[in-house]
């Protein structure tokens, strides 16, 4: 998801990011004189380089076109449903109308279809709100707080093999809270009959109940109120039932379709959930916000040869009255959970299971063709939770845990208490097809999807400005997850990749916002920023006060909600009793200023004239600069320092040495190696900010690694190369600096520093690719890169270890982006063995994403069309991802064409969760960019009919590589006012002022 809460992983890149890294440190590394005078030949090479990059590269920000206006708000159609063909077994009754007041809208049978009255999609994040000035605001979509729902019975039967309805029925118990004589509840996509809207005392479930004078309902707001003609009082229970029918939509939310096809061709049908943020009201009305949690009662009705689940175990199956070949499944109470947790699936799926400590049953499930794939994720899931209980000091609160594959899935996964959801390219691994990444990856987001149990399901946050708290947690824990699984990828080394310098680009944009601001959607800031500070924060309290206020706040809020306050109050309780946080520090002092205010700093160290002190300041690191820039926020943070020295070098020591206050403009840090010895900042990368030296530490640093770059741990060796290349960037050392630091890399074996490297390299290229410089600035990316490309060679050893695959990945795909005649050979010559034989595909996992891309890129129709032929063949998710990303690489504009037209139809073979990989794909091709662009203009609307969400998505994906004054202008016509009046156009993510314009084509 652009990020929503849902989980969102980046399928759409060329090259898989690193993840595992094996960490060695060696000493008494020599240089030989050949090496030595290598070195100085690309020593001289990047001086050459340089000019020409301060030219072309040394940031000139474009003029400021004319601000975008404010968008409106998206509009809707009602829903047309048609009539159900076979009746509820709870039986329905026929409508009535009622007297109604003037002001509310009484309908006998009500169609509602909402947009919420939230922010637009692509504005400005609002400030922070006040939880009650929240409610009372007008038009907000927030429910009243009069009432509280304690307990859901909630009976659905989906018409998978009908007309796609669902007829359900629904009671909610409710406590008052305050004196009302109304009650408001969500609902969207559902038609109610409202002459069996009832509301009786719990107490007295039987009895006359209480008259509802009116029902309201409210399609912008999304809200449901029954108007009665008493006043409800404080601590009295109730019961509304209602029935109604609902829709199994195709737009993957809410209760919807989805399809597969067999190897016959015929199609099979299944229901699937997916509730976050906002989606629960789609399936049945109901309190749907996170801080009202109850316990569910479900029912499932299905056909004898499907299966259902949910988020518990099935209780008891009973026919159904009057309709042969039907079951009812009616589950176990769950536990006090929240709306958008609760799931269900009725499918024909098969499962592999195993039972965990005698007591928690453990169950994958997937497609009877596909359920092979699905052995891993059954290895190595019961192990991680296991871990997690450990980890916690919490146990699993539930007797069962599923995990499904859904073929159509708009977000990654879902973490459902007890029935967590998946993509099937991210739950299913085939191991003679997919990756080494397709496997890490598997276990990456089984990890985050268990970590959520606790951290999201057992303790849930009050409201949406917390929700970084969700995925900050589960995205640093699933780390620890995969770790204890398979701890040979040293996944825990590769954070700083994956995490923190994968988000250090999009946060030095004067667009970013607060980790906590008030979304209903988690970004790449929840996931990335969130698990980078909360690693951070780990680091300076210890591991063991980090985990003991975990254990304590997830102990004191178990099936209640909380927000970043009450963690921070456990966390300093810990910490203050381990000795690892000043008894006059707290957590939130030093944490607020990391969550409540946007971006990062770079700490600059100025070494004293004998180099035993240093000056050490912090400022804000950005990208661009604006003078003119209407934030005048002093941004400071509490900066945990950690260094140490040549002359004892230490990288352990993650602890801080010295704190850095917000207060502070500078501090003095002292005992430091004499001048003529290095000092490096932020040891391991633990930290969440950059660093830069004064000149002459910068020269040691670079002499050290043309000397012995494993002096240097290898983290820290990836640190200095990311933050020197976008210091340069932004202008705030030279390249010619930069580029002396990555001189060394010929010699470099280890693949964290390459990875690196080559992620600042990418930008270098895009912004050159163009110009008079690029054909130097090639010559030395080659001059570098061949000795790498030589070493690991064009084919997979049995024996390579994880990273040294990752190298060999890397490596090839680079050569043959830069046209080395050898790799392009041995590509085309791989697929055209294979094309020679599609029964035997001898092409490596790990490679075919570089051989399938630019075989096909080097060919032409034929080469694509065989492509096309085994993706539509292809039974094993990962395969069918590659295939799609590596069409997108043909150079042939008709086909680029052909493929995106594709990409947008239905039942053209290209499942609507796979559009935007298709268009991000073409986007990253240097001739199917414009096209995509243009495409994005022309068809706008259908797009947005087609896939909501992703059109914002998708103007950032081709606008990421735009670098002219010429490209600045076309975006501005697109976030044009005249442009976006049409009804569903809006404002985008990458706005138009010049500082945020740059982050359509700096990231």
């Amino acid at each position: 998801m652009e990020s929503t809460g849902r989980e969102q992983l980046d399928l759409e890149t060329d090259t898989p990011p690193p993840h595992n890294i094996i960490f060695r440190k060696y000493r008494g590394c020599y240089v030989s004189r050949g090496i030595g005078l290598l070195l100085g030949v690309f020593f001289v090479s990047a001086l050459l380089v340089t000019g020409l990059l301060v030219y072309y590269v040394a940031p000139h920000p474009p003029p400021a076109p004319p601000p975008a206006s404010k968008p409106p708000l998206l509009s809707y159609q009602p829903l047309i449903t048609t009539s159900p063909t076979s009746p509820i077994s709870a039986s329905t009754t026929s409508t009535s109308t009622t007297t109604t007041p003037a002001s509310v809208e009484q309908d006998a049978v009500t169609i509602t279809k909402g947009g919420m009255t939230s922010q637009p999609l692509g504005a400005e994040p609002e400030g922070i709100t006040d939880e009650r000035e929240s409610e009372t605001k007008k038009g907000s979509p927030r429910l009243p707080r009069a009432l509280r729902p304690l307990h859901y019975l909630v009976r659905l039967q989906p018409l998978i093999n009908g007309n796609f309805t669902i007829l359900g029925y629904v009671e909610v118990e409710m406590e008052v809270l305050e004196a009302t004589s109304n009650i408001t509840l969500h609902i969207a996509d559902i038609i109610t009959h409202n002459d069996t809207v009832k509301l009786r005392a719990a107490q007295d479930p039987t009895g006359p109940g209480l008259a509802i004078a009116a029902h309201q309902f409210d399609s912008e707001r999304e809200f449901y109120v029954a108007h009665l003609n008493e006043t409800l009082q404080p601590g009295d229970k109730y019961v509304l039932s209602m029935h109604f029918i609902g829709l199994l939509n195709d737009m993957m939310k809410g209760f919807y379709r989805s399809s597969y096809r067999h190897a016959d061709g015929t199609v099979t049908w299944l229901a699937a959930t997916q509730f976050q943020a906002t989606d629960a009201r789609r399936a049945f009305p109901c309190f749907d916000e996170p801080g009202l949690k109850a316990t569910f009662e479900v029912h499932l009705a299905r056909q004898s040869n499907m299966t259902s689940l949910s988020n518990m175990p099935v209780k008891e199956t009973i026919p159904m009255e009057d309709q042969e070949g039907w079951l009812w499944d009616q589950y176990h109470t769950t536990v006090p959970m929240s709306t958008y947790l609760l799931a269900f699936v009725v499918s024909d799926f098969v499962n592999l299971n195993t039972v965990i400590n005698d007591k928690i049953l453990f169950r994958v499930w997937a497609r009877s063709s596909a359920i092979r794939q699905a052995y891993y994720a059954l290895d190595v899931g019961p192990r991680m939770l296991t871990h997690f209980v450990n980890f916690f000091s919490q146990p699993y609160p539930l007797p069962k845990l599923d995990m499904i594959a859904i073929p159509d899935f708009a977000a990654g996964a879902m973490e459902n208490w007890g029935l967590a959801m998946y993509r099937e390219i991210l739950m299913l691994y085939d191991p003679r097809v997919s990756s080494a990444y397709n496997k890490q990856l598997v276990a990456s987001v089984v990890g985050h999807e268990l970590a959520h149990q606790w951290f999201g399901n057992l303790v849930t946050p009050r409201w949406w400005t917390d929700i970084w708290l969700n995925e900050g947690f589960a995205s640093y824990l699933e780390y620890t997850g995969v770790d204890h699984v398979e701890p040979s990828w040293k996944i825990m080394e590769q954070f700083v990749l994956n995490r923190i310098q994968g988000m250090f680009t999009a946060d030095s944009l004067a667009s970013s916002h607060p980790i906590r601001h008030n979304a209903e959607h988690a970004d790449k800031i929840a996931y990335d920023k969130g698990s980078s500070i909360i690693r951070m924060m780990s680091h300076f309290l210890g591991e063991a006060a980090f985990r003991r206020g975990l254990t304590e706040y997830l102990h004191r809020f178990e099936y209640d909600n909380a927000e970043q306050d009450d963690l921070w109050r456990h966390l300093t309780k810990a910490a203050h009793e381990a000795g690892t946080l000043p008894l006059n520090l707290t957590v939130k002092t030093i944490m607020d200023t990391w969550t409540l205010q946007m971006g990062y700093p770079v700490i600059k160290v100025e070494r004293s004239a004998d180099g035993t002190s240093a000056t050490v300041s912090q400022e804000r690191f950005l990208l661009v600069k604006d003078d003119n820039a209407d934030d005048t926020h002093d941004y400071k943070w509490w900066v945990p320092l950690t260094y140490t020295g040549q002359d004892q070098p230490d990288f352990s020591q993650t602890q801080a040495k010295v704190w850095m206050k917000d207060s502070e403009a500078q501090v003095t840090v002292t005992s430091l190696p004499p001048k003529d010895h290095w000092v490096i900042f932020n040891l391991q990368q633990t930290g969440y900010y950059r660093v830069n030296y004064d000149d002459h530490n910068w020269n040691l640093l670079i002499q050290q690694l043309l000397t012995d770059h494993r002096a240097i741990a290898t983290v820290n060796r990836a640190q200095i190369i990311d933050d020197a290349l976008d210091l340069a960037r932004a202008g705030r050392l030279p390249y010619s600096t930069a580029l002396e630091v990555t001189t060394y890399l010929p010699v470099e074996k280890d693949f964290v520093p390459w990875a690196a490297a080559f992620e600042n390299i990418a930008f270098l290229t895009d912004m050159l690719k163009d110009t008079a410089a690029y054909g130097a600035f090639r010559n030395y990316l080659l001059d570098i890169l061949v000795p790498l490309y030589d070493s690991v060679e064009f084919q997979d050893r049995e024996t390579d270890l994880l990273l040294d695959k990752y190298k060999r990945q890397k490596a090839l795909s680079w050569a043959c982006r830069l046209e080395h005649p050898d790799c392009l050979h041995n590509a085309t010559t791989s697929y055209a063995s294979w094309m020679a034989n599609p029964d035997i595909n001898s092409i490596s996992p790990n490679l075919k994403s570089t051989v399938y891309c630019h075989a096909i890129a080097e060919g032409g129709e034929h080469e694509w069309t065989f492509a096309w032929q085994q993706y539509v063949a292809a039974n094993v998710g990962s395969e069918k991802v590659t295939l799609l990303r590596a069409m997108g690489c043909t150079r042939r504009p008709w086909l680029l064409s052909k493929y995106l037209e594709m990409a947008f139809t239905p039942d053209s073979g290209i499942r609507k969760q796979d559009a935007l990989t298709v268009f991000n794909a073409i986007a990253n091709n240097d001739v199917g960019r414009q096209l995509a662009w243009v495409f994005l203009q022309d068809h706008w609307d259908d797009i947005y009919d087609f896939v909501e969400r992703v059109p914002m998505r998708m103007i950032r994906s081709a606008c990421r590589k735009f670098k002219t004054e010429h490209h600045l202008k076309e975006h501005s016509l697109l976030v044009s006012p005249s442009w976006l009046s049409s009804t569903r156009r809006t404002a985008t993510s990458c706005r138009t002022t010049p500082s945020t314009w740059l982050s359509c084509w700096r990231k």
